[in-house]
């Protein structure tokens, strides 16, 4: 497997997805392709990788004039840092999001000065995001539906990863978008870990979103990180599970230590997925997830909840 391979989302005849390689990880970033009557594309990538989008076009047979919809299902740069370079180059698209994210692709100024924040060394795997025109932008609330010329797709506000975040569904295949709201397939380990990121990740609302997923039922999760997997119920009670441990571990750590940056270190120092995502990135990612964490059980403690 390589950067830019694509591969067809089974159960389905005209969905597809390519490889962009994130972090230089074999398949850690996931973009769709639906070729439909008006052809959509779902989430972006970081922008660094864009040419292998625009590749897997070509090999659909897809004209880029003919992309109707640019659908990043929330704003965080690993899912959206490329949504201006594609709608540059398909210039007929209109891009589809949740209305909370609208501003910062328009000027995603704040985005990337949070985003170098949280990911440090890691932004090298970044491009500079395109600001995308206001009038090129359609935003999106919970109960809207994107229609495709041939099928429909529901949009489901999911805001326990980030506010911004929506789910799109295509009832007829039973597939379902996910974006982060299940958090990521390792298919080496055949586990769901845990999605954390700083500031706004919310673990109540993150459970709700896994419940709002067990009611729609689908067939087939398309997560954003490391592409399909068949949906079972027990997945996503056992991601419930990862979600509330993970939230526990960082509050007796840090109850341990008494030291934030200590933590942080404990959790890299101690980063599971190292031999499957390399030091590097694994270290990034535990770092990237306590942090969120932390933040967290902060804005917990000042609520007073």
């Amino acid at each position: 497997m390589a950067t830019g391979d694509l591969f067809a989302v089974a159960g389905t005849d005209d969905v597809s997805h390519v490889d962009i390689g994130l972090h230089g990880v074999p398949r850690h970033g996931s973009v769709y392709i639906i070729d439909a009557a008006e052809p959509a594309i779902i989430d972006s990538g970081t922008g660094q990788n864009r040419e292998a989008v625009f590749e897997a076009l070509d090999e659909l047979g897809i004209d880029r004039e003919d992309v109707a919809h640019i659908l990043p299902t929330h704003v965080h740069l690993d899912h959206a840092g490329g949504v201006g370079y594609l709608a540059a180059a398909c210039p007929n698209a209109t891009v589809r999001t949740h209305e909370i994210g609208v501003p910062h692709l328009v000027d995603p100024t704040r985005l990337i000065e949070g985003t170098k924040e949280a990911v440090g060394g890691q932004w090298e795997f970044y491009a500079d995001p395109k600001p995308v025109p206001a009038d090129r932008i359609e935003p999106l609330v919970d109960g809207d539906e994107v229609d495709l010329g041939d099928r429909t797709l529901s949009v489901i506000h999911a805001p326990g990863h980030a506010p911004h975040q929506t789910l799109f569904f295509e009832p007829d295949d039973g597939v379902l978008f996910t974006g982060d709201a299940t958090g990521i397939y390792v298919p080496e380990r055949d586990v769901i870990r845990e999605t954390s990121p700083p500031p706004q990740f919310d673990l109540e609302g993150c459970l709700d979103d896994v419940r709002t997923v067990e009611d729609l039922d689908p067939e087939t999760l398309c997560f954003g990180h490391f592409g399909p997997l068949a949906y079972a119920p027990e997945r996503m009670e056992g991601y419930k599970r990862t979600l509330v441990e993970w939230v526990e571990a960082v509050r007796a750590k840090r109850e341990e230590l008494g030291d934030d940056e200590a933590v942080i270190e404990h959790f890299q120092d101690n980063a599971e997925m190292v031999e499957v995502w390399g030091g590097r990135k694994a270290r990034a990612e535990e770092s990237l997830n306590t942090r969120g964490v932390l933040i967290s059980l902060d804005r917990q403690r000042e609520s007073g909840e």
